[in-house]
């Protein structure tokens, strides 16, 4: 698959889902919206793992790692998508580390922080995502909030075991 086929850089590069959504249109949705979408997380977190949800998904490929790798602008937006969904789970990007936003986080926590919550398998592919597509940092301050901030306080006993095996695993080395 070259890159002028590869609907991973495609979508990232302006194009649209197959639902006609762009990247852009799809940032601006407020968190209901976000909550309550659920074809979306595939296409702005895309992985190399087959969805298990949303047939046809699209997949990271060698070359869409060699376009982000490459392009400053695809690795942009995808650190625009990060940020907007660290909001939409009362989490910030602040001095280089992802922390509890204590002002967002308490209401946030009401719709995500549950066990067994869909959002866990979100935050499992969005490390993933950032992960593969050269975002290996932000994965990874993401992966310590979780486990270390979230997992071991307001998350403790809201968080399963087996999502704490997913999230210790997300992160490529």
């Amino acid at each position: 698959m070259t890159i002028d086929t590869d609907r991973v850089v495609r979508f990232f590069s302006g194009g649209r889902d197959p639902e006609e959504r762009s990247l852009d249109e799809i940032l601006e949705w407020n968190d209901e919206h976000l909550e309550t979408v659920h074809d979306y997380i595939q296409w702005v977190f895309p992985t190399r793992q087959p969805s298990g949800v949303i047939a046809g998904a699209p997949l990271v490929t060698d070359a869409t790692v060699r376009a982000f790798a490459t392009d400053d602008r695809l690795s942009g937006r995808l650190r625009r998508a990060f940020e907007r969904m660290l909001q939409f789970y009362g989490l910030r990007w602040i001095n280089d580390a992802v922390e509890i936003d204590a002002a967002r986080f308490p209401g946030r926590a009401r719709v995500w922080l549950t066990p067994g919550n869909h959002n866990h398998l979100r935050l499992t592919r969005i490390m993933d995502s950032l992960s593969t597509l050269g975002l290996a940092h932000e994965a990874r301050a993401l992966q310590r909030c979780l486990l270390e901030d979230v997992g071991n306080g307001p998350g403790k006993g809201r968080v399963t075991p087996r999502t704490i095996e997913f999230w210790s695993r997300a992160v490529s080395a």
